[in-house]
């Protein structure tokens, strides 16, 4: 079990030590997708959506849960991030978000990343349930990362 860095020797939950890794400057891409009725889409595109601005408010919720990674995922350090950036791109029958953090730290961004697409998307999908109770998100993955001891990464 030594070979999972969140595990210790007997096999217990422990968040890693980072004390003694360099400061680098690190950045990690992911991404989502939440699949809609075309009438939701176009709801979403129209700003005909009875809450409000879906995808503002969604970009917010995304960078908001980037900033809330450590109280969310239990072994996740709490990092200075120095940037996150939330994208949407609306088609005709959903949401693709694509959501970059990043930092200059000991530890990488891709759950900072991975959490603010995935908050985006429910965010998405809360605006616009009212519309579309068979909405569909999935896809969520990292696309990639810089930085660190294992280097850049792509997928």
């Amino acid at each position: 079990m030594t070979d999972l860095t969140h595990l210790d020797e007997t096999g217990a939950a422990r968040m890693v030590d980072v004390a003694g890794k360099p400061v680098t400057a690190r950045e990690a891409v992911a991404t989502g997708r939440v699949d809609m009725s075309p009438e939701a889409a176009a709801a979403i595109r129209t700003g005909s959506v009875k809450k409000g601005d879906v995808l503002a408010t969604a970009r917010i919720a995304g960078i908001m849960a980037a900033k809330k990674t450590a109280e969310l995922i239990p072994l996740c350090h709490p990092l200075p991030l120095t940037r996150v950036a939330v994208d949407l791109a609306l088609d005709e029958t959903g949401v693709t978000v694509t959501a970059t953090a990043a930092t200059e730290g000991k530890t990488g961004v891709e759950m900072e990343a991975l959490t603010a697409a995935s908050v985006a998307l429910l965010t998405l999908y809360d605006m616009a349930k009212a519309l579309d109770k068979a909405m569909v998100i999935g896809d969520i993955r990292l696309l990639s990362k810089k930085g660190g001891k294992s280097g850049d990464w792509s997928a």
